[in-house]
């Protein structure tokens, strides 16, 4: 469980510098804008990859369950996993979801870490889901001290694409990738 705890240290952390808008400055002043992007990807890498490591290790040791999530709450998740693989692509692909999401990749988050508390009642599971959906939630609170980025117009054909690859990748990971990658069925 340490290694899982240092990994969200060290992966929120670099994560938490944007939300501090004069500590980002100096440290792009300090660093370079590409030595600054360049250290903060090494920083979330590193974190990112002993999250991952770190919560296999937990899985493996068996889970110390908080609390038993009810069997039907599969569904709510599936759907709310439905809805946040249509809003993710919204990030990149300008359009009217994304003028009305406003922030698609935090909600994406903010979604996929809910619906998986949902159905995920082990430590290692609530601490890992419970970080992501809390640094979301301030993420989102913190760009309102941000400077707004200038709207930028999309298309009809976006928001298309949007759906269709939200809902292909959705399929994807219900059917195969969940498994490939997390060790875990969707199905089954």
């Amino acid at each position: 469980m340490e290694i899982l705890v240092l990994g969200l240290v060290i992966f929120f952390a670099a994560h938490l510098v944007p939300t501090r808008p004069a500590f980002r400055t100096a440290l792009v002043d300090r660093l370079g804008a590409m030595g600054y992007r360049g250290v903060h990807s090494v920083v979330a890498l590193v974190g990112l990859a002993l999250i991952v490591y770190g919560y296999g290790l937990a899985r493996a040791q068996g889970p110390a369950l908080v609390y038993d999530p009810p069997y039907w709450m599969r569904h709510v998740t599936m759907l709310l996993m439905l809805i946040a693989f249509i809003v993710l692509p919204a990030s990149f692909l300008p359009g009217k979801i994304k003028a009305t999401v406003k922030h698609p990749m935090l909600v994406a988050v903010k979604t996929w870490a809910l619906s998986h508390l949902l159905v995920n009642g082990d430590l290692a599971s609530v601490l890992l889901f419970a970080t992501f959906l809390a640094w979301a939630v301030y993420d989102r609170i913190s760009m309102k001290r941000r400077p707004a980025a200038a709207p930028v117009k999309g298309t009809v054909v976006n928001d298309v694409l949007v759906v269709v690859i939200g809902i292909v990748l959705y399929g994807a990971f219900v059917m195969k990738l969940h498994l490939w990658l997390i060790g875990v069925p969707v199905i089954g």
